[in-house]
């Protein structure tokens, strides 16, 4: 089961973009002290979890950032890239499993690099003064700025403790006053501001998985829903990076060989000023926007090209991707230009 399905996020978080995602590409640059838990595991997408009987050689093993107890003055703090430049609207700091060993307090420090990571010489500037945190919990703060773009976090801990998890919610940032018209560009890409914002099932794999780079590194790296048992099929709703006009579409079902959806299909629509929220009324709606890619058979581990198939239906903001009736997809690509 998702954290989404278990956990009531905030509305700052929902239709947002974890730009600490490592699935995307967050790392963590530096730590002060990683001794019972690396800094990696708190970028984890999956969520946290609790193994009663595992130990390593450096005692309980926990699945989060954990360093030390500290004996000296001072306090341990990490450095993290984002998976992209963006803006922040808030953060989970997720204590999760944390409940005699958690960090009392912590702070959050952010800087933009143009190109590379911080030195010792670049500026920090405070997002997040120094907040009380507990045991076994999802944090959730908003921040009030969310105009400025940022590349790196400091999370400073106060003293020491463990971290299960920390989420940055917020989004792409991509400056579109610079890319003409004229321009192909990829409108479904994560990194370009597309996102996920309501689908049937994930029980296998999330929708944003599909708007990822690249193809897909194997099976668990695409949009995988149950197998259906009843009538009906799956889709997912995604937000596209900017309006668009759409000439050109690639539908990858790389690594699906004996789980590959029978047919797809893709329909749009112009809705500019849209919240993230779908209501039920308004996703019923969305199975009959206009058709801009009629339904297509399908292949197991293969990219499959649309050029002559696509319909002309003017300016896009939002699709509609079908799967007939389940199955998985590792990445959609919307080739086009901005409207």
């Amino acid at each position: 089961m998702s954290e989404v399905e278990t956990v009531a996020v905030p509305d700052f978080a929902k239709g947002a973009v974890n730009l600490a995602s490592a699935r995307l590409g967050a790392r963590g640059l530096y730590t002060t002290d990683e001794f019972f838990a690396p800094l990696s595991r708190m970028l984890k997408d999956d969520p946290a979890v609790f193994l009663p009987g595992e130990y390593d050689e450096n005692g309980k093993w926990m699945d989060g950032w954990e360093s030390r107890r500290k004996r000296v003055p001072g306090h341990d703090w990490a450095v993290i890239r984002l998976a992209m430049a963006g803006h922040i609207h808030g953060f989970d700091i997720d204590t999760s499993h944390f409940t005699g060993n958690y960090p009392p307090h912590c702070s959050i420090e952010a800087c933009f690099m143009e190109d590379g990571d911080p030195t010792d010489e670049s500026d920090w500037t405070e997002i997040l003064p120094k907040h009380p945190l507990g045991p076994g919990a999802h944090h959730f703060v908003e921040l009030a700025d969310k105009t400025k773009v940022w590349t790196h976090l400091r999370l400073h801990i106060y003293p020491d403790g463990g971290v299960a998890r920390l989420r940055v919610y917020g989004s792409a940032h991509v400056d579109w006053s610079k890319i003409p018209t004229d321009k192909e560009i990829d409108l479904a890409y994560i990194f370009n501001g597309a996102k996920s914002l309501a689908w049937s099932d994930a029980h296998y794999g999330h929708p944003d998985l599909i708007l990822n780079s690249g193809r897909g590194i194997n099976m668990g790296d695409g949009w995988e829903t149950a197998r259906r048992r009843g009538p009906g099929h799956d889709w997912a709703i995604i937000r596209l990076g900017h309006s668009g006009l759409i000439d050109r579409i690639v539908i990858d079902t790389a690594h699906f060989k004996g789980n590959f959806p029978d047919g797809a299909e893709i329909r749009g629509i112009s809705l500019p000023g849209h919240s993230d929220y779908f209501t039920p009324e308004e996703i019923a709606a969305a199975e009959s926007w206009p058709e801009l890619l009629p339904r297509q058979k399908l292949k197991a581990d293969h990219i499959h090209e649309y050029k002559s198939e696509v319909q002309t239906i003017g300016p896009v903001t939002h699709v509609r991707l079908a799967m007939f009736p389940d199955g998985g997809i590792s990445r959609l690509r919307l080739f086009g230009h901005k409207a």
